[in-house]
């Protein structure tokens, strides 16, 4: 996993300032290619919705250095999980378009060094988060590493277009870890913020798979639009999209949520049912990859207003 330097003549006082800038561009490509294998663009949302869980269990900003500490084992667990992710389906990756300039499937990365780079983050984030959170959320952590890789990866993926509904559950975990930083518990509110990730993952991830369709059919990967057509992924991504919406109403029913939330719950859940409308009667891609990026912000948004209700109370 490290680079070795080419050997050097410490006695040419020429040698130093042309090779020196060339080093230090091949650690960085090196840093580069590991940070590629720990999937920092799906890493970062979820870390923001831990920041937020932690915010909604304290009623207002937590301690900084417990926010920094469930941050830094929450990063290397999610980064573990996509490692061996990534190691495990280094096989489709290459063959799929969308993933073959990653570190694996490029050749940049030999697969035992991810497999021990993975390995380590997972073990790494267990300590951490035992050390200066609590048991529970790196007993929670680990758990969603093993879910994600075993569950999903190894035993579903490749063998069911439910894959990603039962797989999402290891992306919603998250949220119970920051809840435990806090309390040291997992309640029922927790459980339903768990939900809300869990009911969000099916539509976002179809209306990606609606995009990438071929690539999928091309690693034979039984995705929803593989299996079942496009017609009936459209027609799931409208009934999960009518599901989530209901879920994150069920916080206010249960008085953990107040009008504010509501009023913007209701807001942002109806502009995707909508979206989810027009996917269904627009056979073009221009829906799903607008329910893709609004997905995104969505989840974002939904959890930020959580926050500001939650302060307001």
């Amino acid at each position: 996993m490290s680079i070795t330097p080419q050997a050097i003549d410490s006695t040419s006082e020429h040698f130093i300032e042309p090779k020196a800038p060339k080093e230090v561009s091949v650690s960085r490509q090196t840093i580069s290619n590991y940070i590629n294998l720990i999937k920092p663009h799906v890493t970062v949302l979820l870390l923001g919705i831990t920041v937020a869980t932690m915010a909604i269990a304290r009623k207002g900003f937590p301690d900084l250095g417990l926010v920094v500490a469930t941050l830094l084992g929450g990063a290397m667990a999610a980064g573990s999980a996509n490692c061996l992710n990534c190691y495990l389906d280094r096989d489709i990756d290459q063959i799929m378009g969308r993933t073959q300039r990653r570190s694996l499937p490029s050749g940049r990365v030999q697969p035992t060094h991810a497999l021990i780079f993975g390995i380590v983050l997972g073990i790494a984030s267990f300590l951490v988060l035992t050390a200066f959170v609590n048991l529970l959320s790196a007993v929670l952590a680990f758990s969603a590493i093993l879910f994600y890789v075993f569950v999903y990866t190894l035993g579903l993926k490749r063998t069911t277009a439910q894959n990603i509904v039962i797989g999402g559950a290891a992306g919603a975990v998250p949220v119970l870890v920051g809840w435990a930083a806090i309390t040291n518990s997992v309640s029922l509110p927790a459980i339903w913020l768990f939900a809300i990730i869990f009911y969000w993952t099916p539509p976002h991830f179809w209306a990606l798979s609606l995009l990438i369709q071929k690539d999928y059919e091309k690693a034979r990967v039984p995705m929803l639009p593989v299996l079942m057509g496009e017609g009936e992924t459209r027609r799931q991504i409208f009934l999960y999209s009518l599901l989530l919406v209901a879920v994150t109403l069920i916080l206010f029913v249960m008085r953990v949520m107040g009008y504010f939330y509501l009023v913007f719950a209701l807001a942002l859940g109806s502009i995707l049912i909508y979206m989810s409308i027009r996917l269904m009667r627009d056979k073009t891609k221009y829906w799903a990859r607008t329910i893709f990026w609004y997905s995104n912000c969505y989840l974002a948004a939904i959890f930020a207003v959580m926050v500001i209700d939650r302060v307001l109370q």
